[in-house]
């Protein structure tokens, strides 16, 4: 009975201690049987249509925009608009306070009026200094006159007095009244100069008289000017999009300095984003180039819009002074501005939203810039760049900037082709314009070739030409990100025909079986059991070793 029983519990061991070595050998085959190149995605190369864009952000602003300041200063006493409201040209918007200007205006025409006086009183001295002229004038005929007639009497006495007619006492009467009558002439005559200096200052007063009747005129015309500015009316229809102030409020005017703004008045059925865009870009943009227009206020849905201006200047250009800025530090922008095309928003306005954008509400831009029909295309993240080592290597001994330029020109296009023994072949490959998703092959490559296009990580750094790989499977790829990606290419890479980890499970199956037959032994009375903890079982000089 004894017997029976041993045979039946050695049958269960052995059968046991088969199913286990199975077990083990079947993964060993398993895991020898897994491939050893680099899982990858593999893609064909198609024909597709490209369409090149470039992306930016910005703010929403109406087209047509007016800032409206006080041209004078002073505190605003009325304020008829509100934000939001509806104006027309010319409409009044506001009132400053006019008292001031008011009494400058009086002052002004006072101070015509005395201009106008005192041009009156210099044209009055010229009048009279012209009639005091006139007078030494005839004073002075008068003179030369009765001088002919002297003279003409001196020169008869003088013939008489030789013919001993007249005495001498007669004939110096007759001198004295010549030499008299000489003398009143030049007198006269410098009465009359004076008389024409007089004439010519009193000119010069009429003169300078009305010159300060025009400036005084020129100044009133300022002080009613500024009086009617106290009044501000709106240079254009449209909405009131901002306004800054409130009545009793103080202003400053914008004469002569930058004054205070009141409030803006957009047309709001003009919309239009302006964007930043880099200076690497901008030169691709065109004015009438197609866009996509994406406003936060409106998710989900895309309006359209055209390229209507591109700046010329770089917008952080000049600095705050004024002057050119020369940093190159700083990330240069040029300001693009898109007009929103109302077809792509009609249906908004058809809810009884008038004006659905809002000045300031952020955007961002899809501009499209080429399109290329038709074109052999892969996938953007199957496209890396590598140097041409030997190229490097000639150039290495000269440490120097052409050096670096020329190491700069040697990096190259490249793509991995599969072939027909399961590696791959690196191929030099030309690009042209890409999107989103996929990029232009100029030349290089066929249509209808393989290509690795995936992950990342295996293409840009472990694939080399001749590599073995392993086709990865679509639908194990959902779900996973590209960490778990590259940890899994890793392991399918380091994994060979033999794996410790299996005969490690293979030993301890052995042992396992080893240990129940020395149990079993053990119940029977012929073997001391032993407890299976550390190694001290495997040890030559353990009392079991010597037993058994």
């Amino acid at each position: 009975m004894a017997t029976l029983q041993k045979k039946k519990n050695n049958r269960l061991y052995w059968v046991l201690g088969g199913a286990a070595v199975l077990l083990i050998a079947g993964a060993v085959i398993k895991g020898g049987s897994k491939p050893t190149g680099i899982e990858v995605n593999i893609e064909k190369v198609q024909k597709r249509s490209i369409r090149e864009k470039v992306e930016a952000s910005g703010k929403i602003y109406p087209e047509q925009e007016v800032k409206i300041s006080s041209d004078v200063s002073g505190e605003v006493v009325q304020l008829l608009v509100r934000e939001g409201d509806s104006v027309r040209a010319g409409q009044l918007l506001a009132r400053i306070d006019a008292d001031v200007y008011t009494s400058s205006v009086e002052r002004g025409n006072a101070a015509v009026s005395g201009s106008k006086a005192q041009a009156a009183q210099a044209q009055a001295a010229v009048q009279a200094a012209q009639s005091q002229a006139a007078q030494s004038q005839a004073a002075i005929e008068q003179i030369q006159a009765q001088l002919v007639n002297t003279r003409q009497i001196q020169t008869r006495n003088e013939q008489l007095f030789k013919d001993g007619v007249i005495s001498e006492a007669e004939i110096q009467q007759s001198r004295s009244t010549l030499l008299a009558l000489e003398a009143n002439l030049k007198s006269a005559q410098s009465q009359l100069r004076a008389s024409e200096s007089a004439v010519e200052q009193s000119r010069q007063s009429a003169n300078a008289a009305g010159f300060n009747i025009r400036s005084s005129e020129a100044s009133l015309k300022e002080l009613n000017t500024s009086l009617r500015r106290t009044s501000i009316f709106a240079p254009a229809s449209g909405i009131v999009s901002k306004l800054n102030i409130e009545k009793g409020e103080r202003v400053l005017g914008t004469i002569q300095m930058s004054g205070t703004e009141i409030m803006r008045i957009a047309n709001l059925n003009a919309m239009e984003v302006q964007v930043d865009v880099n200076e690497n870009e901008v030169m691709r943009i065109n004015i009438g180039d197609e866009t996509d227009v994406d406003i936060d206020a409106y998710p989900g849905r895309v309006f359209k819009g055209r390229v209507t201006e591109i700046a010329n200047t770089a917008s952080n250009a000049l600095t705050a002074t004024g002057q050119a800025s020369l940093s190159s530090d700083q990330v240069t922008n040029f300001v693009v501005k898109i007009r929103v095309e109302p077809d792509s928003y009609r249906d908004l306005m058809a809810d009884g939203r008038k004006y659905p954008f809002r000045p300031g509400m952020s955007a961002s831009v899809s501009i499209f810039t080429e399109l290329a029909d038709n074109v052999l295309s892969i996938p953007i993240q199957a496209v890396t760049t590598r140097e041409d080592k030997k190229d490097i290597d000639k150039t290495a001994p000269e440490k120097t900037t052409e050096t670096t330029t020329s190491s700069a020109e040697i990096v190259k296009t490249y793509i991995f082709a599969t072939t027909a023994a399961d590696t791959v072949r690196m191929i030099e490959v030309k690009t042209g314009i890409q999107d989103d998703e996929f990029i232009q092959i100029l030349s290089g490559l066929k249509d209808g070739e393989e290509i690795v296009s995936g992950p990342y990580d295996a293409v840009a750094r472990k694939l080399e030409s001749g590599k073995a790989f392993t086709r990865k499977e679509k639908d194990s790829m959902k779900g996973k990100n590209d960490d778990e990606e590259s940890l899994t290419q890793s392991q399918h890479t380091n994994k060979s025909a033999y794996n410790p980890q299996h005969c490690t499970r293979f030993c301890l199956c052995i042992k396992i079986i080893w240990a129940c037959r020395l149990r079993r032994r053990a119940a029977l009375g012929s073997l001391t059991l032993i407890p299976l903890r550390g190694t001290a079982f495997g040890s030559p000089t353990h009392p079991s070793r010597k037993n058994a």
